[in-house]
């Protein structure tokens, strides 16, 4: 069941102030007309039953989007995902629970703009455990002044928030960072003395040289490797090559079987073939 087909409205397009004042235009609906068009989605998969439910909370979809104008996002951008979370919401939403759709969909609404903001403020993803999301949406409103907290505000916020003072430590410097572009900025302005990552930063992994070297030293290592194999008498051999260099790796249980020992005794064996290869590879 598609719930996001035809929804013109749901979606904020052109002149956004006009959007808005769209969304306030469209009635409210009663307990009883709410419960009745979620009771037609639920039963019989009403399409036009979910579009008037949609509709009629868009305006309660931009009063939440507004909360969240101080992260530098576009407004439009979060009413949007404002509105998938409640589209997801009305498409969950059971009228036979006794509650008001506003109250089920307000979770899915923050739910869908949280995570967009997570994905888009900042190019590197700078909240990704429980403690450091919860820090993320709540250390601009803890903060009493402007600067960087002092230690009796990081012990107020961490006992507030149940989080370590470490993690607010570490998300007020990622808050505090700002991106930086790797290319150098397309500036004329020859006064301009920013220097970006391009030109300090190399990558030597695929300079020919470097991939010459790699090869040799591997080349070097393989000869070693299987000069020190061929010192060990057959058996001992035959155990590092079925423990340790098969594709289908054989156990000790299956190796103590074909040499009519115990699986101890293939350890040992094992254990000193090691020992005599690393000596005849130093």
């Amino acid at each position: 069941m598609n719930i996001r087909a035809d929804m013109q409205l749901a979606v904020p397009t052109g002149n956004l102030e006009s959007y808005i004042q769209a969304t306030r235009t469209i009635p409210m609906l009663s307990a009883e007309e709410e419960k009745e068009l979620a009771t037609r989605l639920q039963e019989k998969g009403d399409l036009e039953a979910a579009q008037q439910l949609v509709l009629s909370h868009l305006r309660f979809v931009v009063h939440i989007a507004r909360g969240y104008s101080g992260y530098g996002l576009s407004q439009a951008d979060l009413i949007q995902e404002g509105n998938i979370g409640l589209m997801k919401a009305i498409k969950r939403f059971d009228p036979n629970y006794g509650v008001r759709l506003v109250s089920f969909a307000v979770y899915w609404i923050r739910a869908e703009i949280h995570e967009f903001i997570l994905r888009n403020w900042r190019i590197v993803k700078i909240a990704t455990t429980k403690a450091q999301r919860k820090l993320f949406f709540n250390l601009r409103s803890s903060k009493k002044r402007l600067g960087w907290f002092k230690q009796e505000e990081i012990e107020n916020v961490a006992r507030d928030l149940g989080v370590s003072v470490k993690d607010v430590r570490e998300m007020e410097s990622r808050m505090s960072g700002q991106d930086l572009g790797f290319d150098e900025p397309d500036d004329d302005d020859e006064r301009s003395h920013t220097i970006s990552p391009v030109s300090y930063l190399q990558d030597t992994e695929h300079e020919p040289a470097h991939t010459i070297e790699e090869e040799n030293w591997q080349e070097h290592n393989n000869l070693r490797l299987t000069d020190a194999m061929n010192k060990l008498d057959d058996r001992s051999r035959d155990i590092i090559q079925q423990r340790w260099l098969a594709d289908d790796k054989t156990t000790l249980h299956e190796l103590a079987a074909k040499y009519h020992v115990s699986a101890e005794r293939i350890r040992q064996l094992e254990n000193n073939a090691i020992k005599k290869m690393k000596l005849a590879m130093v």
